[in-house]
């Protein structure tokens, strides 16, 4: 479990050694690290502290260290020495401006890209809520405009060569779109790691985006309910063969995405609904698995406990494997990564950090560094597939931190995430 750190010790710059938790109170642009805090690891971010002048804005934190300050040496000429042993370069301030340069890149990479889907995030979303607001006045048009994006959406994803999941930033306000979209998102994502082409890539988009259309007809207080007498809970159910009859009636739904309406609550064990049928088609099964994890994430009731994105996949993993197709939970996992997006995580230096994207690498995603001194927006992440000396220990729930830490982390109970693209 992750504490807080007591109160910081000052130190001289000569006094740093190998194991120490420091703190280097500067602002983030005038130094090569990624990040304030971290514990010295490697004798060239001695040399590193030594050349940027730290000397009177350096402090170490005991409980957090695994090694102890070494005697103080007055004088310079000492630091110098042990400055041109401790790194075999020609010139430090020249390699100290490339890595700070270099970092600068990377983050201004890693925030061009999340904002990319957050844009994208924004303008799918307002489609989204104005086609579900539409769907019972002007089925026909509202189902075009679904249709739209879910081409779109199938076009993009398709092409891609590299596409990411992000989980994005706050968003306000309460609807069926933000549902919507993360089972549209990451049953974009799996159906293209199934190998599905564009077009049954669309279909399953049109499919996933309207899978809750018939809520329309629901009343709201049994959408929200945490629990539901049996006839309030065959009339919630009916919700799937509601959203067949709008579908059907905006005249854009091919069949398949007609079964992801119909059936994205049906499971292989046939303890699902409405019919328990144990074959739902291929697309009907994706909707089902990733419907079900962003459920767990984000219950649709504010009384249920929402799990933590690793919680989830664990569920999912251990004890409701049987109700869904084997090949798809494990491509699942495999998307989503040991620690998905949404995800709190203590890194192996004793820092936080939020999971923003799964990556490419299951144990290795990009991490937002708990940076307190500075705006959220403007803390650092880290994408742990390119600096190889960090690594994840464990993920953690948020009651196990103070408070302020999980406010300015702000692992949000209903989780929204979006996709980027490269073809590159």
């Amino acid at each position: 479990m992750w504490k807080r750190p007591e109160k910081p010790v000052a130190i001289d710059l000569s006094q740093v050694s190998m194991g120490l938790y420091i703190w280097l109170d500067m602002p983030w642009d005038d130094h090569p690290f990624l990040y304030n805090r971290f514990k010295i690891t490697d004798p060239k971010q001695i040399a590193s502290l030594r050349a940027i002048k730290s000397q009177g804005k350096l402090y170490y934190y005991p409980e957090k260290s695994t090694g102890v300050p070494t005697p103080a040496v007055k004088s310079p000429e000492v630091n110098a020495v042990a400055l041109a042993e401790s790194i075999e370069i020609a010139n430090i301030d020249a390699e100290l401006q490339r890595r700070n340069k270099e970092k600068h890149e990377h983050l201004r990479q890693q925030v061009e890209t999340a904002t990319r889907a957050d844009r994208a995030w924004e303008q799918a979303a307002k489609v989204t809520r104005e086609a579900m607001i539409g769907m019972t006045r002007s089925p026909k048009q509202a189902g075009a405009q679904l249709l739209d994006l879910s081409r779109k959406t199938a076009g993009l994803i398709f092409q891609g060569q590299e596409v990411l999941l992000h989980l994005l930033g706050d968003k306000e306000g309460e609807g069926q779109q933000f549902h919507a979209l993360n089972v549209m998102t990451l049953a974009m994502l799996l159906g293209k790691a199934a190998g599905l082409h564009e077009a049954q890539l669309a279909e399953l988009a049109l499919g996933s985006l309207a899978h809750d259309i018939g809520k329309a007809k629901v009343p709201a207080h049994l959408l929200k309910a945490k629990t539901r007498a049996k006839h309030e809970e065959d009339f919630y159910r009916q919700h799937s063969e509601y959203g067949v009859e709008l579908a059907k009636i905006s005249g854009v739904f091919s069949p398949t995405a007609l079964s992801v309406i119909a059936d994205h609550h049906e499971y292989l064990d046939g303890s699902g609904w409405p019919t328990g049928k144990t074959n739902a088609g291929p697309a009907a099964r994706i909707i089902a698995l990733v419907d079900r994890y962003d459920r767990l994430c984000c219950p649709e009731s504010p009384e249920r406990e929402a799990l933590m994105p690793a919680e989830a996949v664990a569920r999912l993993f251990r004890f409701e494997a049987a109700r869904f197709d084997p090949r798809l939970l494990s491509l699942l996992i495999k998307l989503l990564g040991v620690y998905p997006p949404g995800t709190l995580v203590k890194l192996n230096d004793e820092s936080l950090g939020l999971v923003v994207s799964a990556g490419k690498d299951s144990l290795r995603p990009t991490v937002l560094i708990y940076t307190p001194e500075v705006d959220k927006r403007e803390a650092p992440t880290v994408d742990l597939t390119k600096v190889e000396e960090l690594k994840i220990e464990e993920s953690l729930r948020p009651s196990t931190l103070p408070a302020d830490v999980v406010q300015w982390l702000n692992p949000r109970q209903r989780l929204s995430y979006f996709f980027s693209t490269s073809k590159s």
